[in-house]
């Protein structure tokens, strides 16, 4: 029954994404083909489903909102501007990503990374737009907090900050610190993004948003942990994405620094605190719950 639901929801925010890429056309249209590429090459729609029902979860109208149909899309170009730059040469050198070539293996070196450059700037353009179109005085302040919230959990102080450090370390070792932070921001960041932007959006109290803040976190470290887990133990073909890409890049894993067996226990660990602080927030969290166990337990 979730199964059916959760693929229901995702296939309507992923149709929904989809009427936010531009046309292939003009001089341009060589990188606006490459940057739609990314987007279209699949994946979870995680990082916005999780905008539209933390909304939805806060008393929004999720889909039925246009300004949130415009957040989580940018939402989810600027994960995937995030993943085009990952696979460069220069950082993790993927050629394959969802079981397909990634944008710089079908678009050459260049045009992958203005194709993540375009998806960044075309996130902010696509949020920006819409609130444009808004008129109310709490509809705009709302959504300025949570542009706010979309740019600096993307930064510096964001998953891009989180990159900075893994980039900078790979290679090397880590300690625990140092694998707490990046995971806390180059994953944990977005997903936080997309918990706070919902419910900033729906108008929910500052209380509430730092909570599901928390519960984002939360589930970022165990989602990642799970991740390195997976590219242990993992199959190529269900992930979508080579195996043993950690241990060739030479990069420290909750893995390679613990265990398999601890690092399996700590996802169930941090899973279950999220629950729990969602499950003393008020509103049905039924499909949120069973969305972070699913995430966390996953397989592919």
């Amino acid at each position: 029954m979730f199964e059916e639901e959760w693929a229901e929801k995702t296939k309507h925010v992923d149709e929904m994404i989809k009427t936010y890429l531009p046309r292939e056309e003009g001089l341009q249209r060589t990188v606006i083909s490459a940057a739609n590429y990314s987007v279209k090459a699949g994946g979870k729609r995680l990082r916005p489903l999780l905008l539209v029902e933390s909304n939805l979860f806060c008393g929004g109208m999720g889909l039925a909102d246009p300004l949130v149909c415009a957040f989580a899309a940018a939402l989810e170009m600027i994960h995937t501007y995030s993943l085009v730059h990952d696979d460069l040469p220069a950082m993790d050198d993927d050629m394959y990503r969802r079981g397909k070539l990634t944008t710089h293996a079908k678009y050459g070196e260049a045009m992958g990374i203005l194709a993540g450059d375009a998806l960044l700037n075309g996130a902010f353009e696509t949020a920006s737009a819409a609130l444009c179109r808004e008129n109310e005085p709490e509809r705009l302040r709302a959504g300025a907090k949570a542009l706010l919230v979309l740019a600096e959990k993307s930064g510096m102080y964001g998953m891009l900050g989180g990159q900075v450090v893994d980039v900078e370390k790979t290679g090397g070792q880590m300690d625990e610190e140092e694998l707490d932070f990046v995971y806390r921001l180059k994953t944990g960041a977005l997903l936080e993004a997309a918990f706070m932007a919902g419910a900033i959006l729906a108008g929910a109290p500052q209380e509430k948003v730092c909570a599901l803040s928390q519960v984002a976190a939360l589930t970022g470290m165990a989602f990642q942990i799970q991740d390195d887990i997976l590219d242990v133990t993992g199959d190529e073909k269900e992930l979508g994405k080579p195996v043993h890409s950690d241990e060739k890049n030479r990069k420290s894993t909750y893995v390679t620094m613990y265990s398999l067996e601890r690092a399996g226990a700590r996802v169930k660990e941090l899973s279950e605190q999220a629950g729990s602080i969602l499950s003393g927030l008020p509103g049905d969290g039924a499909f949120l719950q069973a969305l972070i166990a699913a995430l966390t337990g996953r397989r592919y």
